[in-house]
């Protein structure tokens, strides 16, 4: 399984935040999987990139399961009661999930008549941690944004998300080292050894399918 993308926390029936994340990095590493034979479940956010399957052909395209989801209560449902009972041998959670998510929902259109509008937000539940309850043999590989951090504390913050999620791996990334197609990312494993750097995103997916291929045959 791969999830990728942003979600959605809404205002109200016309307005949402959301954040930047525009899932090419979910949808190469799905792209990658199904080059290596695998059967793919790709949950994504409303908007975000998907695997080109028409570039693939059809044997690709029998091999992947579209599901898109749009708030976190959609991925919630998604995990647990859609997914539920299905096995994988590996999940990618790259998905950008919103940390914080407004309390409540107005109905309907909230009027602009007043210069201030004050939102609260609620912080969210940790997606991935649930992910690792769910299915507890997966193969899990978190991913890790920070912005502007040096290298040492990205590493620090990352394989701490990593130790708190229960994830196998992290990919920690900084924001400003993200252009074009070029995505600086470290692979980090459970010693907090970096046991890859990566310049762009198809470097990413081809190293962790590696990863994911020498730890499926170690399951064998």
């Amino acid at each position: 399984m791969v999830t990728s993308g942003p979600t959605r926390g809404y205002i109200d029936a016309v307005r949402y935040i959301s954040n930047k994340s525009t899932g090419k990095l979910g949808a190469t590493i799905a792209t990658e999987a199904l080059k290596r034979d695998a059967c793919v479940t790709f949950v994504y956010g409303t908007g975000s990139s998907t695997p080109d399957i028409t570039l693939l052909g059809k044997d690709y395209a029998r091999r992947l399961t579209l599901i898109e989801i749009e708030t976190i209560d959609d991925l919630l449902l998604t995990i647990q009661e859609k997914l539920k009972g299905k096995s994988f041998d590996a999940i990618a959670h790259a998905m950008a999930v919103l940390d914080y998510s407004p309390e409540k929902q107005s109905e309907g259109k909230i009027a602009s008549i007043k210069d201030t509008l004050t939102i609260t937000l609620l912080k969210t539940p940790k997606v991935i941690k649930q992910i690792r309850t769910l299915w507890p043999h997966a193969f899990l590989i978190g991913f890790k944004l920070e912005v502007g951090l040096s290298g040492d504390e990205l590493i620090e913050k990352a394989y701490a998300s990593m130790v708190e999620s229960g994830a196998d791996f992290v990919v920690a990334n900084n924001q400003n080292e993200i252009v074009g197609d070029k995505h600086h990312a470290y692979l980090i494993n459970s010693h907090k050894e970096i046991v890859s750097r990566c310049e762009t995103r198809q470097d990413i997916a081809s190293n962790l399918m590696d990863l994911i291929a020498r730890n499926c045959n170690r399951l064998l």
